[in-house]
Order: C-alpha cells, then structure tokens, then sequence
C-alpha cells in the first residue's frame, strides 16, 4: 500500500494521513485546482514532498531509486508525450525506455483491441485524432505491466461511449493482473462505476477516503 503520513507539497497539498490501498481501483476525485494531479505525481517521485514522508510497502519513497521506481509505477499524464513514428513505435518506446523486452506485433494487436484503437501498426501517428493518441498512450503504459498504473484524466479526450469501453478494459486489466490502477477523474460516474475505493480532495486536502 501508498501511506502519506503529514504530507505537505509546497501551498498545493498538505495530508495528515491517507492509505491508498495496492491491488485495487482508486479513483481520486475533486475540484479543478484541489492537488489531485499533485497526489498522483508524488507517487513515483516525478515530485518530491517538502514535508513528510510517503512509504510503499513500508519503504520510504525518499529511501527508494527513482529510475527503478518508475519501472515499478509508471504515471500516464492528461497529455501523454507523443513520439515521431508509426502507431508500433508509440506503443513499443516505453519498453525501450524501460529496457524491458520488446513484445510481438500479436501482442501489440491485442492491445489496440484493448484500447479500441482499430488502427494498422504502421499508421503513422501524424494520421490519429487527440482521443486516438490517448489511447495509443494507454495502451504503452498497458504494455509495460508495471505493479502501479497512476492514470491522470486518462479517457479527457475521449467521447463518453469509448470512454466506457476502455475504461472498462483498463480496469478488467488491472484486476485480471493484480494490479494497482490510481486514475485521477473529473467524472464521478466513472468513479462510482469502477472504483474500489475514492479519495476526495479538496483545497490540497483529503475530505474523504472510502472503500465501495
């Protein structure tokens, strides 16, 4: 599990305490502006708290190699970085930079099928829409298997009937696999949906932590 004890990043957070429990769908809801995103990014140490620690597994962050730890929990931003190349490329750069083996075009197939991205490998990414690109983000992320998805808005730029389908898939995913999936959602329908357990923020504050 993530467990924040007195928590506080700059004016944006300030946490007493929250557990964040591995293995499950947490969905992190609030306002536009309450530190949602801020959370997300101190949990693979894209960040750095100023007070406080974070401990996974009982081990503090502080203590942790941050290169490895983003192999273990690998964070997909609102605006995922796009690369130069064809749809292959995309999904193939985060094993490469992971320097994890690269997998078959069967594997990558499958996942396009995952993200509802009905798009030839070779399809230059110069041809997909935003939402398409958002897809093709989240299915690089699917590939890496990391133990810890931090999603951030990951369905944006998407309209709300794919939404639903590859949300849908992301979260069969990560339960199949006994993987942690924390996704940052405007949406509380989707968290409602497909949580297991919601955090809310308000102000850089936790008002409310529950298990569904």
């Amino acid at each position: 599990m993530f467990r924040f004890e007195d928590i506080k990043y700059k004016e944006i957070l300030d946490i007493k305490q929250l557990t964040i429990p591995l293995h499950q769908i947490t969905c992190i809801v609030g306002e536009s502006g309450s530190g949602k995103t801020t959370l997300l990014r101190l949990l693979n140490k894209m960040i750095s708290a100023t007070e406080g620690e974070i401990y996974y597994h009982n081990t503090p962050l502080s203590s942790m190699d941050s290169i490895a730890l983003r192999r273990e929990i690998v964070m997909l931003p609102q605006t995922p970085v796009i690369f130069t190349g064809t749809v292959k490329d995309n999904l193939l750069i985060g094993l490469k930079f992971s320097e994890k083996t690269l997998q078959n075009d069967e594997k990558l197939i499958e996942i396009l099928k995952m993200i509802d991205l009905n798009k030839p490998l070779e399809e230059s990414i110069e041809n997909l829409s935003g939402g398409e690109k958002q897809r093709l983000a989240l299915g690089r992320v699917v590939l890496m298997e990391p133990e810890v998805f931090l999603l951030d808005e990951p369905s944006s730029a998407l309209d709300e009937d794919t939404e639903k389908v590859v949300i849908e898939q992301f979260v069969h995913f990560s339960k199949q696999h006994n993987k942690t999936l924390i996704m940052v959602t405007h949406s509380k329908a989707i968290a409602q949906a497909y949580s297991d357990y919601q955090v809310e923020i308000k102000n850089g504050q936790v008002v409310s932590q529950k298990g569904e």
